[in-house]
């Protein structure tokens, strides 16, 4: 229990840091920690990592910085593809499911370090008036056209999608795209990616076979550690350099990716 509650402050403490794509980190944590399989670890993964994206809503919510119409939409879109997730990873099983799961975190931890020094992680900075999701300026809601509803329905799905098949949160995918779709301050990308991944993340919880099955003594414990982790690093956050914690986060991503890789090819 202490063991999973450990892990479970050290996911909390990364994605409080890091942002919404710090889930990413939970399930490879509870296959090296506490020895579960990729599929096994999904559903705790996911509980954890919802539990804590919940509260983190909740402050963005307070703050006003959610966009919960878009968030309730990108989180619909994900439901609907979560089953599909869930499907595949039975068919893959803990094998390639963690070959495909280490070589997502190399990719992740790339684009991280290259905005941690100040290289371009995505296409080139264009005119705000073209973006698919602008706000209105009277209001700050966004002004709703088809252009915008699909690119906010595709970037929910591959949420649901990644949510199902890993059991990750979708922050790594939710984040990138609402940056690149939408005019929202970083403040306001991460509190309503964490909106979705609450939704996305529970449900996912909830549809997979395993959860009946779910171990709470080691599930309660990772859960309640990865709030706590929340909770404290948002009261250290402010004091620490981004780039940096950004490089570390890449480097500790890449890490486990590559032991991953370790174990589940040699």
């Amino acid at each position: 229990m202490f063991t999973a509650a450990a892990l479970g402050l050290i996911v909390g403490l990364i994605m409080a840091l890091t942002g919404a794509g710090g889930g990413i980190l939970a399930v490879p944590l509870l296959v090296f920690g506490l020895g579960l399989g990729v599929v096994e670890a999904g559903p705790v993964g996911l509980l954890a990592v919802g539990t804590a994206a919940a509260l983190g809503a909740l402050l963005g919510l307070k703050a006003g910085t959610v966009r919960y119409r878009a968030a309730l939409f990108m989180a619909a879109a994900g439901m609907l593809f979560t089953p599909l997730g869930v499907w595949l990873a039975m068919q893959l099983g803990n094998r390639w499911l963690g070959i495909f799961f280490a070589v997502l975190m190399l990719l992740v931890a790339y684009r991280t370090l290259r905005q941690a020094l100040g290289g371009p992680v995505g296409p080139p900075v264009r005119d705000a008036r073209l973006l698919p999701c602008i706000r209105d300026a009277a209001n700050g809601r966004f002004i709703w056209t088809t252009r915008c509803a699909r690119a906010l329905a595709l970037s929910g799905a591959v949420a649901g999608l990644m949510s199902g098949l890993l059991g990750v949160g979708g922050g790594f995918a939710l984040v990138p795209a609402l940056q690149r779709y939408t005019d929202l301050t970083m403040q306001s990308v991460v509190a309503t990616s964490l909106a979705v991944i609450t939704l996305v993340a529970l449900t996912g919880v909830a549809l997979n076979p395993l959860a009946s099955s779910m171990n709470w003594v080691l599930a309660l414990p990772f859960t309640l550690g990865t709030l706590g982790g929340m909770l404290a690093g948002r009261l250290i956050a402010a004091q620490l350099a981004g780039p940096q914690i950004q490089m570390g986060f890449a480097a500790l991503t890449a890490s486990v990716a590559l032991a991953l890789i370790a174990r589940y090819l040699l």
